[in-house]
């Protein structure tokens, strides 16, 4: 199974336009051109950007180990193919540390879930999930990817594995790269050349040599 193809289908239909709201001084927008982070501060109140440091502080709520665990499992989730880069390409392991300290609800069943991980890995083959070779990885992986066959005692590896595909995809299909593998370019100016020949022909008009010469062309 092609599993970013069935996330794609799922997602494709539901991306919604977004809309730039341009009321900016022009200082302000010199500003923000010469600064990427400006614009993203631009509409924040003081207090945003105060949460907003403390949560991309030096200061990390996974350690290495974990880390390392979530960008193996990241990217068995969302591998690299012949469109785009894999999770850890996209920088989903970095989301998802920021989604475990912006909501905190998250941290325990996450931290919890990878140290299940790596219990189940030392039972099966005596060391941890991220030192496992890809074989035995994806043989651990599949008995909890999906919770209509896994056995009642992966349920907690079941709820584990849900909660990173589900971070994982959303981490993935937010960045720059995954947007550009769903082929979403977001709103963009129509280039119009007016009514078909055909259709003109069909109904007996056409257009008069004034409007042809004052309206815009696109070439095709």
């Amino acid at each position: 199974m092609d599993r970013r193809k069935s996330i794609k289908a799922l997602l494709i239909g539901t991306v919604g336009a977004g809309v730039l709201v341009d009321a900016c001084k022009n200082s302000d927008k010199k500003a923000i051109a010469e600064s990427p982070d400006a614009m993203l501060d631009a509409d924040r109140m003081q207090e945003e950007k105060d949460y907003l440091k403390k949560l991309t502080a030096n200061e990390k709520f996974f350690t290495v180990h974990e880390m390392a665990t979530i960008t193996a499992l990241a990217d068995i989730i969302m591998p690299k193919d012949a469109v785009s880069g894999s999770a850890s390409d996209a920088k989903v392991p970095d989301f998802i540390e920021f989604i475990a300290k912006d909501m905190p609800y998250h941290q325990t069943p996450l931290r919890g879930g990878l140290r299940w991980l790596d219990m189940q890995c030392f039972k099966a083959y005596d060391k941890a999930f991220i030192d496992c070779d890809a074989k035995q990885q994806i043989a651990i992986v599949d008995q909890i990817a999906y919770p209509e066959k896994a056995k009642p005692a992966m349920k907690q590896g079941v709820t584990f594995f849900t909660m990173m595909r589900n971070l994982t995809t959303t981490g993935f299909y937010t960045s720059e790269m995954g947007v550009k593998d769903l082929g979403y370019v977001g709103n963009a100016p129509n280039q119009w050349n007016g009514v078909p020949d055909d259709v003109l022909k069909q109904y007996g008009v056409a257009y008069s040599e004034r409007e042809l010469k004052e309206c815009v062309s696109f070439e095709k």
